[in-house]
């Protein structure tokens, strides 16, 4: 299970003024806190970086796009103190996308659950193809989208949100998510997606980066608060985590299909 959780990471190249920013894992693009880690300061520097002027979010391959939370990870946590620290990786990967000066594009070319969906949403621009279907999966496995929820919420509204959430095994179609304003275009194809994804990094790079980070700033008034808040829903996602009721159903989660 070690060697499982150790694998994945992050990478960025930078050119032209955009960088792109690509996290892989071999389970489906999942997260373990080594890779949620490496993402959040990944996107701390990247935005700080002032030969970048726009940044692209992006998984590798071009099956899933992010399976959500490591099950290999859950299922090793022992201690609040743990589970806590493993949910504020997907807290800071949020805060560090909030916080980035840059606006940041979200290309997501396959399924996205959990905290896969919670990135798309935290994303300023998300471009997906039609097999970009979401899934809030938490609450079937006996926790709920509580970290991602703010951010969901803020691109798709309460009312879809909690359909996600309540709905927990049901996949939500890419059209479905770009009616909701999760996604801004929905491709048929993973190089039509591309070609898109680039005309507009390239429009961005050439625009004035003063008026994008005033836009950006803008767009996500209101959310000052997300430090406290997200490290609170953390909390509450740690406790969870640690009942008989989501061992059990990670467990049983894990020998199927999410």
């Amino acid at each position: 299970m070690d060697n499982i959780i150790e694998q994945g990471g992050v990478e960025t190249q930078i050119e032209n003024g955009i960088a792109t920013i690509t996290f892989n894992h071999p389970k489906s693009n999942s997260l373990p806190g080594k890779v949620l880690k490496e993402l959040a300061q990944t996107i701390t520097a990247t935005g700080e970086n002032n030969d970048v002027k726009v940044i692209v979010l992006k998984s590798e391959g071009e099956k899933a796009f992010c399976a959500g939370a490591s099950f290999d990870e859950l299922i090793s946590i022992e201690t609040f103190e743990v589970g806590k620290e493993f949910f504020m990786g997907f807290a800071r990967v949020i805060n560090a996308a909030r916080k980035c000066p840059k606006l940041i594009i979200g290309r997501v070319q396959g399924k996205a659950v959990g905290g896969g969906v919670g990135m798309a949403s935290a994303v300023d621009y998300c471009m997906a193809t039609n097999a970009a279907s979401v899934k809030l999966s938490e609450l079937a496995v006996g926790i709920g989208p509580f970290v991602v929820g703010p951010a969901v919420e803020r691109k798709v509204g309460t009312s879809a949100m909690s359909a996600m959430a309540i709905n927990a095994t049901e996949w939500f179609s890419a059209d479905w998510a770009r009616e909701k304003g999760l996604y801004t275009d929905v491709y048929n194809t993973v190089e039509e997606l591309d070609e898109a994804v680039d005309a507009l990094a390239n429009k961005l790079a050439k625009s004035n980066p003063e008026a994008m980070g005033m836009l950006k700033n803008i767009f996500w008034q209101g959310t000052d608060n997300w430090d406290d808040l997200l490290e609170k829903r953390a909390e509450m996602s740690g406790k969870l985590v640690l009942s008989d009721f989501t061992v059990n159903a990670i467990n049983k989660f894990k020998s199927g299909a999410r």
